[in-house]
């Protein structure tokens, strides 16, 4: 659980450094906006992850890939609440503000991130445990 946390928690500082930075390091426009979007959906799956952590990663993937959608369809729901409270900053972070079916494909390749690193970290930490050495009892 700690190490899906540490993941979760570098994802969001890494998506907020690049839509934060990305543009003014020299970053690409289509880098920035997709990079964000991948990274905002790899967060999605380890949070459903430390939600659900009795789930195999291919649930998790499944569920996260439908929140993903989800929200993204949901960008086509206007109301002039909602649209105030996409212009703020949370509001653009959590639901973005403009409908793209290109986002969803970022969101499965972020997704796909998320299940690999989530086998790498915890591989990493079953093996580290496996070798760390006995105390007697």
């Amino acid at each position: 659980m700690i190490v899906r946390a540490c993941l979760f928690l570098a994802i969001i500082i890494s998506g907020l450094a690049l839509r934060g930075f990305g543009l003014g390091l020299g970053l690409p426009a289509l880098i920035v906006k997709y990079g964000g979007s991948l990274l905002w959906a790899t967060m999605i799956f380890f949070l459903v992850a430390m939600a659900a952590p009795s789930l195999s990663r291919r649930n998790i993937a499944l569920i996260s890939t439908g929140i993903a959608i989800c929200v993204e369809l949901f960008r086509l729901v206007h109301a002039p609440w909602l649209d105030a409270f996409r212009l703020t900053l949370p509001g653009a972070l959590l639901l973005g503000r403009i409908f793209s079916a290109w986002d969803m494909l970022a969101y499965g390749a972020g997704i796909g991130l998320g299940v690999g690193l989530d086998r790498f970290a915890i591989s990493i930490v079953t093996n580290v445990a496996r070798e760390a050495p006995h105390s007697p009892s």
